[in-house]
């Protein structure tokens, strides 16, 4: 049910580096991490990025929403300096550039689709799962990417635009419609906060046949706590103290 890495890299390399950039890839793989949850966005021009604010400010200079401002308004941008001056002249990532690093450096991905606003749904999860469809095409014997969501209109997008590619429903609060909305995304397994599982939802989860992923888990002693409960896979920000094979 779960034949995926079992602890991911937050957004590349967790808190260590800048969050999905290549830099925090390089990171994560310096830690040892060879999975890596990331986040797509879409610029105006229809560009998927790697992102997940939908404006500028925490992790970009300046002001401004991402979906209104083109590729080429964005593509110099600082965005590694906001963390550490170390990470000074890193730029934004396409989401082509980072599936390419990612293969190049065998490093497995679940891929977020996060539209900037409910309009854009359809479209980041179609073009998001076309794009990560291409790069997959007659690579035999590669692990394909996870696309998740917490946009369920998203979700059905990438299903009708990449249907061989598996899907997991994103969740922060696990739903009383769960299996069903698992179901009708012909979904792989469910993603949600470690912080609002229980053993009986968990439970449920597994025995219906899912795998089950949890985010974002930054101590060893919950990640063991839960993997009891049959979490099969988590992601982190403590790359430094979570070691990628602890599991």
């Amino acid at each position: 049910m779960w034949p995926y890495p079992r602890i991911l890299a937050h957004r590349g390399g967790g808190t260590l580096a800048p969050e999905n950039t290549l830099a925090g890839f390089r990171c994560g793989l310096e830690h040892g991490y060879h999975a890596a949850e990331f986040d797509v966005m879409l610029t105006r021009d229809e560009v998927p990025i790697l992102m997940h604010d939908p404006q500028r400010g925490r992790t970009l200079p300046g002001t401004g929403k991402i979906a209104e401002t083109d590729w080429a308004g964005l593509r110099e941008l600082e965005a590694g300096a906001w963390l550490d001056a170390r990470f000074a002249g890193e730029r934004l990532c396409t989401l082509e550039q980072g599936l390419d690093f990612c293969l190049a450096e065998g490093i497995w991905m679940n891929v977020e689709i996060k539209p900037a606003a409910a309009e854009f749904a359809r479209r980041t999860g179609e073009l998001t799962a076309q794009a990560v469809a291409r790069r997959f095409t007659g690579k035999s014997g590669a692990v394909l990417p996870v696309l998740s969501s917490f946009s369920y209109e998203a979700l059905l997008a990438a299903k009708d635009a990449a249907p061989a590619l598996p899907r997991g429903y994103l969740v922060d609060v696990i739903p009383e419609d769960w299996q069903a909305r698992l179901e009708q995304l012909q979904a792989v397994a469910l993603h949600t906060n470690h912080k609002h599982l229980t053993p009986a939802l968990a439970a449920a989860v597994k025995g219906a046949g899912y795998g089950l992923f949890c985010y974002t888990v930054n101590d060893m002693a919950r990640a063991e706590e839960i993997r009891q409960w049959g979490v099969d896979a988590f992601c982190t920000d403590r790359i430094d103290l979570i070691a990628a094979d602890a599991w």
